[in-house]
């Protein structure tokens, strides 16, 4: 009897779910990366299906000049592009924060599948994008559609830092903890996506006339924020190196004169 008791509560054991038990770093980013490349390539495979003219087409309206048909489809050719670029970078933060990740626990498995349901919908943020007239009220609404797709991926993506960092002598790298130079740095370029993709969904809300030119330029500038970014934090925070070491100096001048003083001195 004591011994069927014991297996029982060890079977119990063995099946009850802890959020921060450990869970394989490999198969997630296989996973990940699988979802990353299905994506990917439903965007290609939508634009050959609906974006490509028809040869009568290009005789008779285009008289056989098949570049002004092209030019025909520029907007949803960009906004394919635009899509294309938006779940690279994705995957690239993907890809550096689990670089930095030395083990993943089942809360940040699950956080990564919330994360790509919401990579899955970008082929439907593209299609909204380029399904409707320009400046109408359905084009503005699929715009903020697209936004909030691209924040809630990526704001899962920070979700598994911010994770990783509750247990990070465990979890990350000791040169990705609190306080390295590799840690500003991924904490600034996980906060882009979410920040710039939150301001434009808020900018298309006032600004309801220029939604489409807010959308597209910010699926152009972040690329080049991405570049950029790596040098501003190297700036800052050499800056902030600087100021630190500089009120260290003076601290450590005040107590030369002060024990350079004698006891008479220092009393008055």
């Amino acid at each position: 009897g004591q011994r069927d008791e014991e297996e029982e509560h060890h079977s119990l054991e063995t099946f009850t779910f802890y959020l921060s038990e450990p869970l394989s770093k490999e198969r997630v980013e296989a996973f990940s990366d699988g979802v990353y490349a299905i994506v990917a390539t439903l965007l290609i495979l939508d634009i050959c299906e609906d974006n490509v003219p028809d040869p009568r087409e290009v005789e008779e309206k285009f008289h056989g000049s098949l570049l002004e048909a092209l030019s025909e489809y520029g907007p949803n050719y960009l906004a394919y592009f635009g899509s294309f670029v938006t779940i690279g970078l994705l995957w690239f933060v993907h890809h550096s924060l689990f670089l930095y990740v030395t083990k993943a626990t089942r809360l940040m498995g699950l956080l990564n599948i919330l994360s790509l349901a919401f990579i899955g919908g970008l082929p439907l943020a593209y299609q909204l994008t380029s399904e409707f007239a320009e400046k109408s009220h359905n084009e503005i609404e699929a715009i903020q559609v697209s936004c909030v797709i691209t924040f809630f991926a990526s704001i899962f993506q920070f979700a598994i830092w911010t994770t990783a960092l509750l247990h990070e002598r465990e979890t990350l790298h000791a040169f990705a903890r609190y306080g390295g130079k590799e840690h500003a740095f991924m904490f600034a370029k996980l906060a882009l996506y979410p920040c710039v993709s939150l301001g434009a969904f808020f900018l298309t809300c006032v600004l309801s006339e220029f939604s489409t030119a807010i959308f597209h330029l910010m699926q152009i500038v972040i690329p080049f924020a991405f570049l950029a970014l790596r040098i501003f934090v190297r700036i800052s925070l050499t800056v902030i190196k600087s100021l630190m070491s500089l009120s260290r100096r003076k601290t450590v001048l005040l107590e030369e004169e002060e024990a350079c003083l004698s006891p008479t001195e220092t009393l008055s």
